[in-house]
């Protein structure tokens, strides 16, 4: 991950006069994949809506204007609720997550004046807040060992721009994308908690001043 972000912040320092900030706010639809301290896996998990935001730097990298690079902040919340018929009773996570992402998109085709993206990202992404209800207890999930691991999100994706002005243009995307835990805590205990998610938001991409950039 260090190794990405290097590279791309040399890539972006390169092609400074290229610069464009971008913003992107939408929803999450997540799926927690949950294994107890048992390593027994809980079924009966639904999906919960959360809000995402990603706000950071993006640039092209090739002489066609097909590649972008992007690095910036994510904000993210996950959630999942579910019941156990056997056990009678009820569970709900809701945890967000701060993180950085470095992205690649790639240009596949554009028609009119509408451009079509392949995305592709990456985010190592940390819990500052996260409650676990059972039943009618709250438990504060932050400082505990199990739960308070750091994530490695990979996502894919697809854009659409727009642009609306010479400087800006607003855009649509959707991603998919799965964690891999960066922690374990415990090496004894077999508790773990990925996730998937999929985000569907809209944005803005603003040229910074001086910048003749492709849109």
């Amino acid at each position: 991950m260090k190794r990405i972000v290097f590279f791309i912040c040399m890539a972006l320092a390169c092609n400074s006069y290229s610069q464009q900030l971008y913003l992107e706010l939408g929803k999450t639809s997540s799926a927690f994949d949950y294994k107890n301290s048992q390593g027994n896996e809980l079924e009966n998990l639904q999906s919960k809506s959360n809000t995402y935001l990603k706000i950071g730097y993006r640039d092209v990298i090739n002489n066609d204007d097909t590649f972008f690079v992007s690095l910036g902040a994510i904000y993210s919340g996950y959630g999942a609720i579910g019941s156990d018929r056997t056990l009678d009773n009820f569970f709900e996570w809701d945890v967000t997550y701060l993180g950085v992402e470095a992205g690649l998109d790639y240009r596949l085709f554009r028609v009119r004046d509408f451009s079509f993206f392949l995305k592709g990202s990456v985010s190592a992404e940390f819990l500052i807040q996260g409650n676990q209800t059972i039943n009618n207890q709250v438990f504060n999930l932050v400082g505990e060992e199990e739960f308070n691991n750091n994530i490695f999100f990979l996502r894919g994706g697809l854009m659409m721009t727009y642009p609306i002005t010479r400087n800006t243009s607003i855009t649509a995307n959707y991603t998919i994308g799965k964690t891999a835990l960066l922690d374990k805590g415990n090496a004894t205990d077999k508790e773990t908690l990925k996730l998937s998610a999929h985000q569907f938001g809209f944005g803005i991409i603003i040229n910074l001043p001086n910048c003749n950039c492709p849109f």
